[in-house]
C-alpha cells in the first residue's frame, strides 16, 4: 500500500503564511473520505526547518503546501515537482529559516529513499506580524482545496 503525507507549511500569525495549514484543514473538511483514508497522514508544521525531513519517514509520496512570493499575482496556485522548486530559490523568500527547498536538497543528499514530492505554492499578498488570511487567499482557497485532492488522488494512484 502506498503512503502519502500532507504537509501544511506555514505560520499561523504571519498573514498568509498561514494559507499552507490552513488549506490542508480546509480540505480534510471539504475532502473527508480521501483526507480519512488509512494510507494519508496529515501533518502541520510552523517551522519545519530539518524537520521535515523527519516527516518523510514511511512515506512514499509527499505533498507539501505552502506559501510562496515570487512575482506571480497572489492566490495564484503553483503546483511544481521537486525539481521544479528550483525556480523558487533565487527570487523569493521563506518565512521559515532553513527553506523547504534547502530542506529538499539536502535530503537528496542524505539518502537515497524514493518519496515523490510535489509542492502547492500558493502566491502570498502579505505575511505581516498579526494579520489573517488576505482576500485574495481567501477566494483562492476553494481551487487549493481542489488542487489538493487532485494531487492526493494521482499519487495514490
Amino acid at each position: 500500500m502506498i503512503k502519502i503525507a500532507v504537509i501544511g507549511i506555514g505560520q499561523s500569525l504571519r498573514g498568509d503564511d498561514a494559507a499552507g495549514p490552513e488549506a490542508v484543514r480546509r480540505w480534510r473538511e471539504k475532502f473527508p473520505e480521501t483526507a480519512g483514508r488509512p494510507e494519508v497522514q496529515i501533518e502541520a508544521s510552523e517551522l519545519p526547518g530539518l524537520a521535515l525531513l523527519d516527516m518523510f519517514n514511511e512515506v512514499d509520496g509527499a505533498i507539501l503546501v505552502d506559501a510562496v512570493q515570487s512575482s506571480a499575482r497572489p492566490g495564484t496556485i503553483h503546483r511544481l515537482s521537486e525539481a521544479e522548486l528550483e525556480s523558487f530559490t533565487s527570487d523569493s523568500k521563506s518565512a521559515h529559516g532553513w527553506g523547504v527547498a534547502e530542506t529538499l536538497r539536502l535530503r537528496k543528499q542524505l539518502t537515497d529513499a524514493k518519496v515523490n514530492v510535489r509542492i502547492i505554492g500558493i502566491e502570498a499578498e502579505q505575511m505581516g506580524l498579526g494579520a489573517g488570511l488576505s482576500k485574495m487567499i481567501e477566494d483562492a482557497m476553494p481551487g487549493i482545496c481542489e488542487a489538493l485532492e487532485e494531487e492526493v488522488n494521482n499519487l495514490l494512484k
